[in-house]
């Protein structure tokens, strides 16, 4: 069941986050902070916080759950994140106070904000609800957060250039109801 959680995990946030607005802030950050380890250093630590915090509650909530739910609720959640990558995020990063205390606190505050009611942290409370095994689901979700923001904190703008967010969220999109139809006929 670990090696489930941990994949369903990763999977699940690194498909989640193309086309992201924490992707834009990785963007932001790298263009405006050389520090590309102090960002990165950043982006975990929020993750890390946030993602534990949501992973604890879905695992709060998961007692509440009848038996036999937990296919539909996940398959669902996974359908419903599809239909919400369709939706382009919007960069607002452009004024923030927070730049003034460097590279890593402006990285940790502003992803530990974004994140707050993001799509990537409802999929980790329903993943937590899901699967007993906390710890690799906050594992999986962070590592599946640096795994889609770290190559744009140091090619962001090379991969810009050459990738249509548009099209990476409807590829997005199309693994989601995959892979929610697959839970939901699988389990």
């Amino acid at each position: 069941m670990f090696f489930d959680a941990f994949v369903a995990s990763f999977a699940s946030v690194a498909v989640a986050e193309i086309g992201d607005k924490t992707q834009l802030l990785s963007l932001f950050l790298a263009a405006r902070f050389r520090s590309r380890g102090a960002i990165i250093a950043g982006i975990l630590v929020a993750t890390l916080l946030n993602h534990a915090a949501s992973a604890w509650f879905g695992a709060w909530v998961a007692q509440f759950i009848p038996e036999g739910w937990h296919a539909w609720l996940l398959g669902g959640s996974f359908i419903a994140v599809a239909l919400w990558l369709l939706i382009p995020d919007k960069d607002d990063s452009e004024e923030v106070s927070v730049l003034k205390y460097g590279a890593f606190f402006a990285s940790c505050i502003l992803f530990f904000l974004a994140e707050i009611g993001d799509k990537t942290q409802v999929a980790t409370v329903l993943l937590a609800a899901t699967y007993p095994e906390t710890w690799q689901v906050i594992f999986g979700t962070t590592i599946g957060m640096l795994a889609a923001n770290v190559p744009v904190v140091y090619a962001g703008s090379w991969l810009l250039e050459r990738i249509s967010l548009d099209w990476a969220r409807r590829v997005a999109c199309a693994i989601f109801m995959l892979l929610g139809v697959l839970t939901i006929l699988m389990y």
